[in-house]
């Protein structure tokens, strides 16, 4: 009442609300409510007075002081002018009012909630519509679901059928009503379905879910629909199905056994020639395959073999004994080989091998070896006495003083010499491959050997060999077969460095304990490609320089092999057009077994 809104009358429902005890009545409501200065409700009361006019507030916000503490809170009230008798002037204001607060708060988290749905569908990456009644009208479809239809936003409060009438026909609307009637989610993987896109009927393959959301009262009211396009991995795995049956195709009419196995190395293929050679069925794990069709010697190796190369992720190549399932305790040789495929972070994926029957070539090496065994044989005694007939006849004609044919002669016996370390290396190759090339180690002094070498190399060439060496003292060894590959490594350098006219040899200790010699020439060096060939047998410069090194490519698979048997290793470093240095390392002492 009055111009200080004197509080004449509250009801303890209105002291409630306010927060507030009865001794308030009688007091200005600014004293008894001093937190509404600043708030607007003094300026709309005052506005009341003045005017005549009424006030409704709907859901205003006001700060009360309750219980000690600030609140926010949300009203409806009315402002009413009481009037004098004549109804001349306002004399007080009436207010009724009702806490809306929690009515509010929760309209505020809703639409929070509706927001952050909102904005969840619009930002997934899956393609998200709902569909609401028993129409399926589309109530909401985030761009990504526009996109999948080829439709845009003008289809969102149709019902389905009229959004897309191409699904008419297809099975998906009887799904939805049968979602929306049984209240059971349905969910499909790589599902068919026919999409008009820029006016032309197209197929697609998606994931999709159709999920009934439930009322209050458990009934369907809507359904939420998920989908993700997986057209191009259904094509890209139906292309890989097609090329895996070409290829098994290919791989069942090649004469060579083909397998292929898991990362792991569990074989989950063999192509028909394995079943026709062997006679087995299904699938066998490597170790029984093994057993069953390897000769018992070669066994162990064989395994031995794999378990390196799964280690180093590496290719392996190597020759054993099938046993011939057409003859009772017979076998062939075969060469199996096998590579990894990786992916783009270097791990294995797959490996891929064959088995080549080799057994005709087997035999017919075998005859080699054997020819040339023999023919090496033969060719010695001849050879020898070759020699001695051109000794005598140098020393004959240099009695004579005939100087020129004596010469003749000299050169004769050079000529026997080369030919004799041919027959020599064909020799030993025969040996290596029988197996029969011994080495009779023993204690001697590398430093001597080395010196030895270099002095006699030196006198049959003019290019100026260098010796930078480490005081290496005695090692235990074959001298002699040690000296082979010394003066072979030595003479090739010579060989293959025509343009320049120096050699360097190096001799040193490694921190392993082992002997290292190396020699380095600067010719024409090796290609990249070709590094790893120098070692192998009958291995020569090919091309145009064939006839400008001759030799039959022996003698680094003769020192290959003889550095093995020592228990060591030979390696070439090599950049084309400036030399090469090649090494090989042997431990110094004798390893006890």
């Amino acid at each position: 009442m009055g111009n200080d809104f004197i509080i004449q009358v509250a009801n303890p429902q209105m002291l409630t609300l306010w927060g507030k005890p009865p001794e308030i009545i009688g007091s200005k409501l600014i004293d008894a409510i001093p937190e509404l200065q600043g708030q607007p409700f003094m300026n709309i009361l005052s506005n009341v007075k003045s005017t005549g006019n009424p006030y409704k507030g709907y859901k205003e916000k006001c700060y009360l002081v309750r219980n000690g503490k600030t609140e926010e809170c949300f009203f409806d009230f009315i402002y009413a002018p009481i009037f004098n008798d004549d109804e001349s002037e306002v004399i007080g204001i009436s207010v009724v009012a009702t806490e809306v607060t929690d009515q509010v708060l929760a309209e505020k988290k809703l639409a929070e909630t509706e927001y952050k749905f909102e904005n969840l569908i619009k930002e997934s990456d899956y393609a998200i519509a709902l569909y609401t009644g028993k129409d399926h009208i589309i109530e909401v479809a985030n761009d990504k679901m526009l996109e999948a239809w080829g439709k845009n936003k003008s289809v969102i409060g149709q019902t389905i059928r009229e959004g897309i009438p191409e699904l008419e026909g297809q099975p998906f609307l009887e799904i939805l009503r049968n979602v929306f009637e049984t209240g059971k989610t349905y969910s499909a993987t790589e599902d068919k379905v026919l999409l008009a896109k820029d006016g032309k009927l197209e197929t697609f393959y998606y994931n999709f879910s159709y999920k009934p959301l439930i009322n209050e009262n458990g009934n369907v009211y809507a359904i939420l629909n998920f989908a993700t396009n997986v057209t191009d991995l259904v094509l890209a795995k139906k292309k890989i199905e097609e090329n895996e049956g070409k290829y098994k195709n290919l791989a069942d009419s090649l004469p060579i056994i083909i397998w292929t196995a898991d990362k792991d190395g569990n074989i989950d293929y063999y192509n028909k020639k394995w079943y026709d050679y062997t006679g087995f069925e299904g699938i066998d794990s490597r170790e029984a395959a093994t057993h069953k069709i390897l000769h018992p010697d070669d066994v162990e190796r064989a395994m031995q073999v794999w378990r390196r190369s799964q280690e180093s992720k590496s290719p392996y190549e190597i020759e054993y004994q099938f046993k011939d399932t057409q003859s009772e305790d017979s076998y062939k040789w075969f060469l199996g080989r096998a590579v990894p495929i990786k992916d783009i972070n270097d791990e294995i994926i797959q490996w891929i091998g064959t088995c080549t029957d080799i057994n005709e070539f087997k035999q017919f090496q075998q005859q080699k070896d054997n020819f040339l065994g023999i023919a090496s044989h033969e060719l010695k005694t001849p050879l020898t006495s070759l020699k001695l007939y051109s000794q005598y006849l140098e020393k004959n004609l240099r009695k004579q003083d005939d100087q020129k044919n004596a010469d003749v002669a000299m050169k004769m016996d050079d000529q026997i010499n080369k030919l004799t370390g041919l027959v020599n290396d064909l020799l030993d190759v025969t040996k290596i491959q029988n197996g029969k090339i011994l080495l009779n180690k023993s204690n001697f002094n590398f430093d001597e050997l080395v010196a030895e070498i270099i002095t006699e190399q030196q006198m049959s060439t003019s290019h100026r060999i260098y010796l930078d060496s480490e005081n290496i003292g005695d090692i235990y060894g074959d001298r002699h077969r040690i000296s082979q590959v010394m003066s072979n490594l030595i003479s090739n350098a010579i060989k293959y460095s025509p343009d320049s006219d120096k050699i360097q040899i190096t001799t040193k200790l490694t921190e392993e304990g082992c002997v290292q010699f190396s020699v380095r020439d600067y010719g024409i060096g090796i290609p990249e490609d070709k590094k790893n060939k120098v070692f192998e047998q009958y291995y020569r410069v090919s091309g145009s320089k064939e006839h400008t090194f001759p030799g039959l490519g022996l003698g680094l698979y003769i020192s290959s092999e003889i550095i093995k048997r020592s228990g060591g290793r030979i390696f070439v470093n090599s950049i084309e057009g400036k030399g090469s240095d090649f090494c090989f390392e042997i431990p110094k002492k004798h390893k006890s077994h």
